[in-house]
């Protein structure tokens, strides 16, 4: 059994390939072998200490696996595939305990691979959409990073709910990406976002921005919206933003702005199964396609850290034990 581990918050470099051992899992607990193993911008968040955690400490959220032993209490069985990505830390490991509640059954028409890549992304986009934004049919949203691991999915999933979507990524090759999983519309990244927006859309702006990209865009964010617009600012793929000024929401159009978190959408475990359940059904119906465009062993995870930071990543990425 080995894992990824940090002993101090930095860069890539801090994560080291170290052998573990498990005990046998506790009340409520399973031990699972991963199969699969997402990689999620989170994940450089907890090891750069942007999102401080306990050290020395494990990293990732995600991954896909079989129950190899059960603990008093646990109905599942072994030989049962599962996936979860709520945690707790310590996903990028080829072994781990973990509480029985906290993983979902995988259906036959997901693989473990897809599971692994799309099940975080899936739940951020299904609660981002459906619960959050509450998007609805013939809303305009603006999708920036479109052509990401989440992006693609925001994409696919607003357009299935009947929004007109306007995406955002940073070359030709990513926007052409988009438009193959069904945006409407592709803007450049260095373009003026907000100009170009309100050229689409007659002057009025969009009902909402979904916005993973963070500090870099969360000027030409705003500037997007239409008047009492919804501002979602999920992630800080540029950096965190900071110093916000409440005042500016009047100012641009008495706007509503959220900064939301996965874990608080779902944070039970019926919460989990219900919608968890909903994403990979419909993974598995075929209506919301995952596509898994790098496969790194998951020894090499540091190199996968430094590929993603520096955006040459594209859809979802796996680590594999």
């Amino acid at each position: 059994m080995k894992a990824i581990r940090i002993g101090v918050h930095g860069g890539p470099e801090v994560m080291q390939w170290q052998d573990i051992s498990l005990p046998a899992p506790g009340p409520g607990e399973v031990q699972l072998r991963h199969t699969a193993i997402g990689l999620n911008f989170i994940d450089t968040y907890h090891r750069s200490g942007l999102y401080p955690m306990a050290l020395p400490n494990g990293l990732g959220l995600e991954a896909a696996g079989v129950v190899e032993a059960v603990g008093a209490g646990v109905s599942l069985p072994v030989g049962a595939r599962v996936g979860y990505c709520w945690g707790p830390i310590g996903a990028y490991a080829t072994h781990r305990n973990i509480a029985v509640a906290a993983v979902v059954p995988l259906p036959d028409g997901v693989p473990d691979e897809m599971a692994a890549a799309g099940l975080l992304k899936g739940c951020t986009t299904e609660f981002l959409v459906e619960r959050c934004a509450r998007v609805r049919a013939g809303d305009w949203v603006l999708v920036p990073a479109a052509a990401g691991g989440v992006g693609l999915l925001l994409v696919q999933w607003l357009k299935a709910v009947g929004a007109t979507v306007i995406a955002v990524a940073g070359s030709a090759e990513k926007l052409a990406l988009a438009a193959a999983h069904g945006a409407d519309h592709g803007l450049l990244d260095m373009a003026d976002v907000a100009a170009e927006v309100r050229r689409l859309t007659g002057g009025r702006g969009v009902d909402a921005v979904l916005d993973g990209v963070g500090k870099a865009s969360w000027e030409s964010s705003l500037d997007s919206l239409k008047r009492r617009g919804l501002m979602v600012s999920f992630g800080n793929a540029s950096g965190p933003v900071s110093g916000v000024d409440l005042g500016i929401l009047a100012r641009k159009g008495s706007l509503f702005a959220t900064r939301p978190t996965l874990f608080d959408y779902y944070s039970t475990a019926e919460e989990r199964q219900e919608f968890a359940g909903r994403v990979l059904g419909m993974v598995a119906s075929g209506s919301l396609k995952i596509q898994i465009n790098q496969r790194y062993k998951l020894e090499e995870a540091a190199r996968a850290h430094e590929d993603l930071a520096a955006r040459r990543t594209t859809g979802s990425t796996i680590l594999l034990p």
